[in-house]
């Protein structure tokens, strides 16, 4: 497992939480453990002191008396941890158990008659002192303290005992927690894994896109993923059709400049009209091969005027037809579009019109909305009166490289532009037989 991955953060991550956690409780755990076994010493001892007193004896003198041998052993076995001792005012020693010979006898705190204290001494002995008060047959009061010791070894054992167990058991069940929150880790991660997996395959060629069943979370991931996929194609395939589509453009302007440079009479502002409008071309495609398929109508085109720059220069190109240019278009019409796209569009348009027509192209351009296509608000025709293309060939030349005759010269792809170009501008191009010339006709739809 990599340092690196998701896996193994969110493993260490979960493994710190849980040795904090352990940590905590083994803390409150230990001490808690620690409080009730003092309690329940405390418990013990209280008990060891009300055997002394059931035992103790106060004779005629007054003084106090013990018994040779008590019921607990363990006061009677010298170092045995468990200790006695009678005191008098606080000071006086009366009586010690067999087991505390030799040992200081421990000074009990101040207290009230019937009241106890428990208490750890400097000597690591948990020590429960009792203070009472007799009265003797002459009426007479005295003031004894009891005490009861016990070596807090034998508690700290205990303590220890028990942190040892905990820690055993705290670490077989962090290991338990570990191992299943990695199997649970390796459960929950599967579908990045799967993710990663589907884009690999896209990568080799061995996928489309992202079509396996991916957590409800991942969904909108990859859906933005194929939308990535896709638009990257689709630029790679504008780039290699931008290549073809800029020899197809520059085709109508050098055609120009053949016919003027093989005319006896060459036009200076017309090639020098042309080589401005090859530049343009070739900037104009340059742009398109690297847009990201976002179009902007941030400039306006008036249609009019490319109109009649196209239709003069072709008049130069196929001036051997003599060609009749029929124009039923407005003084002015500005669009939002970029001049580029117009020329392409309208050019292709009208040299294919060109190229079929026997003597007559009849150019309309109407600002009134069609009757069904409410919203498209300028429309485009382009007539001509050549032999027209069948109605079943009319969606086979909108593809790339497909020509309506083979036997005529061209690439095939101009069309296909004209359409790609209509489609982003949110167009609609149309083709049919026209009813007036007998030709073709392309309408054009745009909003």
């Amino acid at each position: 497992m990599r340092s690196k991955s998701l896996s193994f953060r969110l493993l260490v991550s979960e493994g710190l939480v849980l040795a904090l956690f352990f940590a905590v409780v083994a803390v409150v755990l230990v001490q808690s453990f620690r409080e009730s076994a003092e309690q329940a010493l405390k418990e013990r001892l209280q008990v060891q002191v009300y055997a002394l007193l059931s035992v103790a004896e106060l004779n005629l003198d007054g003084e106090l008396k013990m018994p040779g041998s008590l019921r607990e052993p363990r006061f009677e076995n010298p170092g045995s941890g468990l200790y006695a001792f009678i005191q008098q005012g606080k000071k006086k020693p009366l009586w010690h158990s067999p087991s505390a010979i030799g040992l200081d006898p421990i000074a009990p705190p101040k207290l009230k008659p019937g009241e106890s204290a428990f208490l750890l001494d400097d000597h690591k002995r948990y020590a429960l002192h009792y203070e009472v008060i007799w009265q003797n047959v002459a009426g007479v009061e005295h003031e004894y303290s009891f005490t009861v010791a016990e070596d807090a070894s034998f508690l700290s054992a205990q303590v220890e005992q028990f942190q040892t167990t905990l820690r055993f058991w705290l670490l077989i069940i962090g290991i338990i927690l570990v191992a299943i929150q990695f199997v649970v880790l390796r459960w929950s991660l599967k579908p990045l894994r799967l993710i990663v997996n589907d884009l690999e395959a896209v990568e080799k060629g061995q996928k489309e896109q992202l079509d396996s069943q991916y957590a409800s979370e991942l969904d909108g991931l990859a859906g933005h993923l194929n939308a990535f996929i896709t638009s990257e194609r689709v630029h790679m395939e504008r780039y290699r059709n931008s290549l073809a589509d800029l020899a197809h453009s520059l085709k109508t302007p050098l055609a120009i400049l053949r016919g003027c440079v093989e005319s006896f009479n060459v036009n200076k502002h017309t090639v020098q009209e042309q080589i401005s409008r090859i530049d343009e071309i070739v900037e104009y495609q340059l742009q398109r091969a690297a847009a990201k398929g976002e179009h902007k109508t941030s400039k306006t085109s008036d249609l009019s005027e490319i109109i009649r720059k196209i239709t003069v220069s072709l008049q130069k190109v196929y001036i051997d037809k003599g060609i009749h240019f029929d124009l039923k278009i407005p003084d002015s019409c500005p669009i939002y579009c970029g001049e580029g796209d117009i020329y392409e569009i309208v050019g292709n348009l009208l040299d294919n019109a060109c190229k079929w027509c026997k003597s007559t192209v009849k150019i309309n351009v109407s600002a009134n909305r069609r009757k069904g296509q409410r919203k498209y608000s300028l429309l485009l025709h382009i007539e001509d009166d050549g032999p027209g293309i069948p109605a079943h060939k009319l969606n086979e030349i909108l593809k790339r490289g497909v020509r309506a005759d083979e036997n005529i010269h061209g690439h095939g792809i101009g069309m296909t532009v004209v359409n790609e170009l209509v489609g982003l501008l949110g167009g609609k191009l149309e083709g049919g037989k026209s009813a007036l010339l007998g030709g073709m006709r392309w309408s054009v739809y745009l909003p």
